[in-house]
């Protein structure tokens, strides 16, 4: 039951529906076992109410209606009289005006007229709503209800007092905070102005308007945004409306891999910025569909000389399955670039020439895990031919030749490196930089979804290449925030179990597992050394020392990841730190993931103890020849060990992506001219 505060009794140049028109709504609305609304209007007085019916199938000019379960007519009938009806039809309502039969508390019998019309509301029509509860929160105390019904610019809510509660701690000049739920899960919280109210003493109807109903901000603003592309054949989204269970279709004006835009009737209008929808289907023609979580951001009117007034409203992508983005990330990126593919299948042999073409496997490379070849090409028809959601690869291909590859593979809890970066050497510039902007848009599509796990963005590149250091670490150089954007430089370098005599430590030494105090005393070393990003990236922090989802989720997939952490001592003092990975061979191809990183925080530390501690790391490897990451990389000097190359790790905390994309729009322009 709901008071009529918005239907206007004018029906001028309104398109006017016949009786066999609304004979077949009421039919399909019963089988659909959906209601109608009958007006009653006071015998006395003005006021007007509006209660639910459902009809009983019709074939001529008579309707039978039975009051729904919501519905209690009650005293009502005594001196209310027969107004008028309306009917829903998806963003439509339609105001028919018959002779009344009968009316008593079972139900109402009306003779339809010839005709109705469409129904005129002055701003938009409130649609009830069902099963939604509310919390009313005014200077800190809490009231609960019912969401009786809404739209985007006004809802009335149902209040009831809990005991020690009276009304009068509600003032009507104050703003008030709004949580719709159901079944616990929030939906909707936002800041409402009371705009009336009813005097009820132990329950009161309240209508109430969001201070914020055309803009909600969901993330950090950014300057670089995820582009939005038309679509042809356009797809449409599908779900339940939250608030009315009511299936709602709506084509897509434009989608990003972050967000699409819908229009609606503005007088129909459904969408409520700051609304959560749980459940979204974008359907993609029939051919394919994807489901993501989603919530309306803003809602921005359109007039139009020759059309009805419209509303084009804007959602967030929350979170979507990694698969399913994949599928939507890949259908934009053709739809950009024919010559841009995200996760492509690919023909291996193709791909192997390609990568010794381009000289990304050089000899030397290629000595290193020739022996594991069998083991590699095996990994590799798994990650490009599968395209497990741990990884990504990015393809720029003409006619079926491959020009530019890049990769990336979630290797830490909340952190992708990037790596394979090769292009060929006819097209190297070209094709480089259209492979290191597919990634681009791919964390800018990306990072915000929970799926995803993106907090990071990494990768190791040799500070003696041209390429990566100019991009990389020409931007790190440039913004001069560690926090934001670090570099730390690696000695790389292959130990030799074999040719190590193994030495048993001084007894005031030991080798153990880390503990958490061992990872804050790195913590501290760190910080005074670099206070860059990398302890967080590298899942190094305290929180994050136990962590295996990901370990578990490479083990479903049939990969295989372990880490150990591992710390040297003397007399309890930490003097060194170990993180062990353990890969499959070539899941990198310079074996970046399948080797310890050494961190000495002891400048003087011995190196036949340092090498003890390589000796009993080596032993968790199944390898002649250990590659070995150390840093600092001046402890390499320090320690005389020879080293073969440096390797520098880049780390971008993906809440800064707008400097990454200023940096690059720069330095592209810089070089094409």
């Amino acid at each position: 039951m709901r008071t009529i505060d918005d239907a206007a009794t004018s029906t001028d140049k309104r398109k006017t529906v016949t009786r066999r028109f609304i004979v077949n709504k009421l039919n399909y609305i019963n089988f659909q076992d959906r209601t109608i609304q009958i007006n009653l209007k006071h015998t006395k007085y003005e006021n007007s109410v509006t209660l639910q019916a459902h009809p009983l199938p019709c074939s001529g000019e008579i309707l039978h209606c039975t009051w729904s379960d919501s519905a209690e007519p009650g005293n009502l009938l005594k001196n209310h009289s027969f107004l008028n009806l309306l009917i829903p039809d998806d963003q439509k309502l339609y105001l028919v005006t018959p002779k009344l039969v009968t009316l008593d508390e079972s139900g109402i019998t009306l003779q339809l007229p010839e005709s109705g019309c469409e129904a005129f509301f002055r701003k938009a029509y409130r649609h009830p709503c069902v099963g939604i509860a509310i919390r009313f929160i005014q200077n800190s105390i809490v009231f609960t209800g019912v969401l009786a019904d809404f739209n985007p610019l006004s809802f009335r809510v149902t209040v009831d007092l809990s005991p020690g509660q009276t009304f009068r701690w509600i003032d009507p000049e104050s703003d008030t905070t709004i949580h719709l739920l159901t079944e616990g899960r929030l939906l909707y919280s936002g800041e409402c102005r009371i705009i009336r109210h009813d005097d009820g003493q132990n329950r009161r109807d309240y209508v109430l308007e969001p201070t914020n109903n055309k803009n909600r901000r969901r993330f950090l603003p950014k300057e670089y945004r995820s582009n939005r592309q038309e679509l042809l054949p356009a797809p449409t989204i599908e779900f339940h409306h939250p608030f009315t269970g009511r299936k709602i279709s709506l084509k897509v004006i434009d989608l990003s891999g972050g967000g699409f835009c819908v229009e609606e009737n503005e007088g129909m209008s459904l969408l409520l910025p700051g609304m959560i929808i749980p459940e979204i289907v974008i359907n993609f023609s029939g051919t394919f569909r994807i489901t993501c979580m989603g919530q309306i951001i803003y809602r921005n009117p359109v007039k139009t000389d020759n059309e009805e007034p419209f509303v084009r409203c804007g959602a967030a992508i929350l979170n979507m399955d990694a698969d399913d983005h994949l599928k939507l990330l890949s259908l934009r990126q053709q739809a950009a670039n024919r010559k841009s593919y995200i996760g492509a299948c690919v023909e291996m042999d193709a791909l192997w020439n390609f990568f010794f073409a381009s000289g990304f496997i050089y000899p030397g490379k290629y000595a290193y895990f020739e022996s594991n070849k069998e083991e590699i090409k095996q990994v590799y028809e798994k990650l490009y031919g599968q395209s497990p959601h741990i990884a990504r690869h990015f393809i720029y291909q003409d006619r079926g030749a491959i020009l530019g590859h890049m990769a990336m593979i979630r290797f830490f809890e909340n952190s992708w490196l990037i790596h394979h970066h090769a292009a060929s050497k006819d097209e190297s510039m070209r094709a480089g930089v259209e492979v290191l902007n597919q990634i681009g848009r791919f964390i800018n599509d990306s990072h915000n979804l929970h799926s995803l796990h993106m907090e990071y963005v990494v990768c190791y590149f040799r500070p003696d290449n041209k390429f990566p250091d100019r991009i990389f670490g020409g931007l790190a150089r440039n913004l001069k925030a560690p926090k934001e954007c670090s570099l730390d430089t690696f000695a790389y370098f292959h130990f030799h179990p074999e040719d190590q005599q193994p030495e048993e430590l001084p007894l005031s030494w030991v080798m153990e597992q880390a503990s958490k105090d061992d990872l804050r005393e790195l913590e501290c070393f760190y910080q005074h050394t670099s206070d860059g990003l990398m302890l967080e990236a590298l899942d190094l922090k305290t929180d994050t020392i136990d962590c295996r989802e990901l370990a578990i989720e490479y083990e479903k997939l049939g990969f295989k990841k372990e880490r150990l952490l591992f710390a040297l001592k003397q007399e309890g003092e930490l003097k060194a730190f170990a993180m062990v990975n353990i890969s499959d061979i070539g899941l990198n191809l310079s074996n970046l993931t399948n080797c310890p990183t050494l961190l000495v925080l002891d400048e003087d530390l011995n190196v036949k103890i340092l090498f003890s501690f390589l000796s009993f790391i080596a032993t968790k490897y199944e390898v002649n020849e250990l590659p070995v990451l150390l840093y600092p990389a001046a402890c390499a000097a320090n320690c005389a060990i020879s080293t073969e190359k440096l390797y520098t790790l880049w780390v971008l905390n993906m809440q800064y992506t707008d400097h990454y994309f200023r940096y690059l729009e720069h330095l592209i322009k810089h070089i094409q001219h």
